[in-house]
């Protein structure tokens, strides 16, 4: 199967589309939602359950089936029925990528009934492009292809759809959900629902006090502020850090302390490079709405801390930290890491990384 093009922002635009047309109730015969990101998935599922027909209309002609528990036929069936007392049914596929024989569901697909429409998710992957079952989802429906994020892309969503809700979220904040939560959307999703709730009326700014407050995340000890004490080069600082992450290992593991270290001096080593050029080459250094292009930053202040920081950094050494952190992330998933814990290689990691 050829590897899809689509990138999550694409993603993005296309689920906030189909959520504006249902919202509209502009509905399509059928809804093929798929991919690995589960979120947009189970958004738009929610939706159009609790869009299409009014509450005392679900009763009779709103259906959800699990695809681990059905055949293709019965779904056919099922759609191909008359709705009762209304003027159309909602059949709602769930777990679509568990269903045997899914293809035989084109028969349906390529001849949908007007009076059904039929959503179907299909999580995990996609489903197979050059089959019949898509063909006719795609010519005769909608189709959203759910992408998952990349790191670098997760704050600027997380700001939108923070924004979205009303509120705003400081840059220490958001690098503490991002670097404890990953990519997850629907898991950070949740903890802000949870944080919403409990900040009290009025207040509309997110601070690191909230996020320890109401996640469990501590605002002294996280990645935000290891890598801000390494790249200050205050070695005690994040050796006591290191120290507290080796005492809560479940909740700081070394895969994403990596990830975040090599995000900050790759920034470093971009931002050198660039400077660089400039002294020997005499290309101008770019200005910051550019340079927040190329680093992919959306805020002027934390640009600002890595042209500080770079400064302090010769790019030879940042070279090599950069590949000890390629090995560390090779031990974090268990290659040649001998058998130590994550406290003592992250301790091993910031010896190393200092005494370089």
């Amino acid at each position: 199967m050829a590897k899809s093009t689509v990138k999550f922002k694409d993603s993005v635009a296309e689920y906030e589309r189909i959520a504006a047309e249902i919202a509209a109730r502009r509905f399509s015969g059928i809804y093929l939602l798929m991919g690995e990101e589960s979120y947009f998935i189970d958004a738009l599922a929610e939706q159009l359950a609790a869009t299409i027909l009014d509450e005392a209309s679900r009763a009779f002609n709103q259906i959800t089936v699990y695809g681990r528990d059905s055949e293709a036929g019965q779904i056919i069936n099922l759609c191909r029925q008359m709705p009762m007392m209304g003027s159309y049914q909602v059949v709602i596929l769930k777990e679509a990528q568990q269903l045997k024989g899914l293809d035989k569901l084109s028969l349906y697909t390529q001849k949908p009934s007007p009076t059904t429409v039929l959503v179907i998710c299909h999580k995990e992957k996609n489903a197979d492009k050059r089959s019949a079952f898509y063909k006719g989802c795609a010519a005769n429906g909608t189709v959203l292809e759910s992408v998952r994020p990349r790191d670098y892309e997760i704050a600027a969503w997380l700001q939108q759809f923070i924004r979205k809700q009303g509120l705003t979220i400081d840059a220490k904040a958001l690098s503490m959900l991002t670097d404890h939560l990953g990519t997850d959307i629907a898991k950070i999703s949740n903890e802000l629902k949870k944080l919403t709730v409990s900040m009290p009326e009025g207040v509309k700014r997110i601070t690191d006090a909230d996020i320890e407050a109401n996640i469990g995340i501590s605002k002294d000890f996280n990645n935000f502020e290891l890598c801000k004490a390494v790249a200050t080069k205050d070695m005690g600082r994040a050796l006591m850090i290191a120290d507290h992450f080796a005492r809560n290992p479940k909740d700081n593991p070394l895969l994403l302390t990596v990830m975040a270290l090599f995000g900050q001096f790759r920034d470093i080593f971009v931002v050198n490079y660039l400077r660089w050029l400039a002294q020997h080459r005499g290309k101008p250094f770019p200005p910051d709405t550019e340079l927040m292009r190329i680093l992919r930053k959306n805020n002027v202040y934390v640009l600002g801390e890595i042209k500080q920081n770079a400064a302090a950094w010769n790019n030879r050494k940042v070279f090599n930290i950069l590949g000890l952190l390629r090995e560390y992330d090779a031990k974090s998933k268990g290659l040649n890491a001998g058998g130590a814990p994550d406290g003592e290689l992250l301790r091993e990691l910031l010896l190393k990384i200092f005494l370089l």
